[in-house]
């Protein structure tokens, strides 16, 4: 009764990332921190906020497609090389039955399986050629069948994040009217945003949560005031 209590009750922490989740991260983080730093650099150079709201939104406008495309070309890329790993895989069934049968064997062996097992195993695998390749690509190869959507949906999270996270730091322009004022509102709040971005990040991923959000709001905030310092510079003020 109480082992039954016990199974009930434990609750595993793992973390279980998704396809998602890896999108959202990839595009929110270059959505917080280029915009960002592209306008601490033109309030350097510029006083007037139009200026820099207009080139804000063009700069997001082009990463949202640049990261989109690369999020669909990734998955795209991600699809043909497991449609040309599965196409081998059958053809070595076909023209190397021996070896594959061998290779089935063989991982369960380093299992541990008894030779009795690791037989009936292999016999078990191989009737279905569809399974037998599916194993092959999974504990071979270490490649998951993926979501033939998966590019299209990758270009969509990616590129609507990076846009969420780019208006952020631009949002502050719209309202303030002298630039350098602007920028310190902007920094504020994007900022914030960049810990609370960096601690659900790392808290996910298991690193320590306050030092992953120092970490990427220290990272937004050096690029920013290096963008700064650099406009400031060329300017010549």
């Amino acid at each position: 009764m109480q082992d039954t209590y016990l199974h009930h009750n434990h609750q595993e922490k793992h973390l279980k990332s998704s396809e998602l989740l890896t999108d959202i991260v990839i595009g929110m983080s270059d959505g917080l921190t280029v915009p960002f730093a592209l306008a601490a650099g033109l309030s350097g150079a510029v006083s007037n906020t139009s200026l820099i709201v207009v080139a804000g939104i063009a700069e997001i406008a082009a990463g949202s497609i640049a990261m989109g495309l690369g999020g669909y070309l990734a998955g795209k890329t991600e699809q043909d090389h497991y449609n040309s790993e599965l196409k081998i895989e059958y053809d070595e069934i076909e023209t190397k039955t021996e070896v594959e049968k061998e290779e089935v064997r063989i991982f369960f062996r380093e299992w541990g399986f008894s030779k009795e097992l690791q037989d009936k195993a292999v016999e078990e695998i191989c009737k279905d050629k569809d399974r037998w390749v599916e194993f092959m690509m999974k504990h071979e190869l270490g490649l998951d069948k993926p979501d033939p959507k998966r590019a299209s949906k990758s270009a969509f999270n990616i590129g609507l994040s990076y846009v969420m996270g780019g208006l952020i730091p631009l949002s502050p322009y719209f309202f303030v009217a002298n630039s350098e004022d602007a920028l310190k509102v902007s920094v504020g709040v994007t900022l914030i945003c960049l810990f609370v971005f960096g601690y659900f990040k790392s808290k996910m991923t298991g690193v320590n949560p306050v030092i992953g959000g120092l970490k990427v709001m220290m990272i937004g905030a050096a690029a920013a005031a290096a963008a700064f310092a650099i406009a400031k510079v060329i300017d010549g003020k």
